[in-house]
């Protein structure tokens, strides 16, 4: 698959067959990464895709983790390829998929079949292979010795005493919640544990165009909160 951007910034999957776009058309042979010209003789902007893009590409289904909150887990996290997850609240795998693009030792929890078997259609088309269980994490975890365990849940305390038997010594648990009375509940039970941080992650973008420098004038603003703790 490739990635088209046209002359106003938009951005086109490809897979085959000739192009057609508002600013003209591509035949197929003609289709290859740099820039190449429409019959109208406008450019186009053309390189392979990747997991970044293969993102944007995924089914939906229940609400979607946006990618400045899963770069905020990852990087504060760090984790590696060796490191031993779990995830809960697969929901459309999209946090499941970044984290196995990572580490080769994912296991995530969903209770609903439509969302697990969601998530494994998705998974399949980013080609992520982590292990997926249909469970209900509150009843337990099975998996020991975790370096960091990921919710996206809406009662993610019932999960603390399970985290709390098979975290490691300073492993992480990472919870992503959409409103602050989640987050007051959730600190207030973190039993065993050292609550190392509370954050939103804001992110606005410039508009850099010659001497045209500036904010954009909307950003992406709150979208969760995470609440990062560590097992004492």
């Amino acid at each position: 698959m490739k990635i088209i951007i046209d002359p106003e910034g938009n951005k086109i999957f490809w897979k085959k067959g000739d192009l057609h776009t508002s600013f003209g058309v591509v035949k197929e042979d003609k289709i290859k990464n740099g820039i190449v010209e429409t019959h109208l003789g406008k450019n186009l902007v053309i390189f392979d895709a990747h997991f970044v893009d293969l993102l944007e590409r995924i089914e939906r289904g229940p609400a979607i983790m946006n990618k400045k909150d899963i770069g905020t887990i990852l990087s504060y996290t760090g984790i590696n390829n060796k490191s031993k997850i779990v995830d809960a609240g697969t929901g459309c795998g999209i946090l499941a998929a970044c984290l196995g693009n990572i580490s080769k030792n994912v296991v995530s929890y969903e209770r609903r079949k439509d969302f697990y078997e969601l998530a494994q259609r998705n998974l399949k088309f980013l080609g992520v292979k982590i292990k997926l269980k249909q469970k209900d994490i509150f009843e337990g975890i099975d998996e020991k010795n975790l370096d960091l365990i990921t919710l996206d849940l809406l009662e993610p305390w019932k999960v603390v005493k399970h985290a709390q038997r098979n975290l490691k010594s300073g492993g992480f648990l990472v919870s992503y919640l959409t409103n602050i009375n989640q987050v007051s509940q959730l600190v207030d039970n973190l039993d065993g544990f050292y609550v190392e941080k509370v954050l939103e992650t804001i992110e606005r973008g410039w508009v850099v165009d010659g001497v045209k420098v500036r904010p954009e004038h909307q950003g992406l603003l709150h979208t969760g909160f995470l609440v990062f703790a560590r097992r004492i």
